[in-house]
């Protein structure tokens, strides 16, 4: 599992908001200097263990507000974050989340895919191993960040067409309601987190654009993304590949070597060497995959054997018996129990 760096700009980040870093650190069970550190890292799991701890310290102060409106009060163009950095240089929301697709693997385990629909655009977070449950603190803070940005940048009081929480996201009545106050618009329920804008905002200029300062910036978040993945192992890359290839029925070794930039000897020998092989990582993938889906959507055995790149749900439900020595249906029924 690859791991990300933390911006010592948290400590700014925390202070702004009126968060004291210590009780934040201790909460989270992370060292105490840790914004002190040089070129540090964390896992995943830590990651998003500080964005709970930064959540309950918030809620100490005042059980009212969440953490994300919270941050998004004190949220200016004159922030240094490196995320909203990146965004403000942009032409437009379009651009900026666009760009930000591309580097927020360097800061998080997420992706955020853009789909342009007529005059909608659906912006979809995921992430990087879809095994992994993100707090709702932190899904509800990229909702925020994206909205904040694009008024931010355009100086409009940009609206999105819809908000989307994903289902398994635990947001109380009250504060679906300041979520509502902050979007202007209710927020809905789905798959995954989504706020949808319409094309005119994502194509409304950002007055922030600075194409000399993004120029001068580019090469060097080109280079951390190129280290990031020249040390990931092969099992690592190997995994994400087939993350993102699996819902599409890409999972023959050549295809998915043609993702990695890889031949397909490479690959079985990468592999190998790090003590796999591509079916047993192909399946330990679906394994944990189907156990999400099943515990945490309401997807039929059809549809989750199609996400999974089998041909049909019969091939599913066989290989779910060798992988659990159990059905599908009984280990639903074990996690609503």
């Amino acid at each position: 599992m690859l791991d990300y760096a933390i911006w010592p700009g948290w400590r700014l980040l925390m202070h702004d908001a009126g968060l004291e870093t210590a009780p934040v650190l201790r909460r989270a069970d992370l060292p105490g200097d840790l914004f002190a550190r040089d070129h540090l890292k964390i896992s995943p799991q830590a990651f998003f263990d500080l964005w709970m701890a930064i959540e309950a310290e918030a809620r100490s102060l005042d059980a009212d507000l969440p953490a994300p409106l919270r941050i998004a009060q004190v949220m200016t163009s004159d922030w240094f974050d490196p995320e909203l950095f990146v965004t403000l240089c942009s032409a437009n929301l379009g651009a900026a989340l666009e760009r930000l697709g591309k580097y927020v693997r360097l800061i998080a385990p997420m992706r955020i895919q853009l789909d342009r629909v007529g005059a909608r655009t659906v912006v979809t977070i995921n992430f990087l191993d879809q095994t992994m449950v993100p707090p709702a603190v932190f899904l509800a803070f990229k909702l925020v960040f994206f909205v904040q940005l694009g008024r931010l940048a355009t100086r409009t009081p940009m609206i999105p067409l819809n908000v989307n929480f994903p289902e398994s996201a635990d947001i109380p009545d009250a504060d679906a309601a300041l979520y509502k106050q902050f979007f202007g618009v209710p927020v809905g329920r789905g798959a995954q987190a989504q706020p949808v804008f319409s094309t005119e905002d994502m194509d409304r200029p950002f007055l922030t654009e600075n194409h000399k300062i993004w120029a001068f910036f580019e090469p060097s978040l080109r280079q951390r993304l190129s280290d990031l993945d020249r040390t990931a192992n092969m099992v690592e890359r190997f995994r994400s590949a087939l993350i993102e290839a699996l819902p599409a029925g890409g999972v023959a070794m050549h295809s998915v070597a043609k993702r990695l930039g890889v031949g397909t000897r490479t690959l079985q020998r990468r592999l190998q060497e790090e003590g796999t092989s591509f079916q047993l990582t192909l399946d330990a993938v679906r394994a944990a995959l189907a156990d999400h889906y099943l515990r945490r959507t309401a997807m039929t055995s059809a549809e989750i054997a199609l996400l999974l790149g089998f041909e049909d749900a019969n091939s599913f439900l066989r290989a779910f018996r060798i992988w659990t020595g159990t059905t599908p249906q009984a280990l639903r029924r074990e996690a609503i129990a």
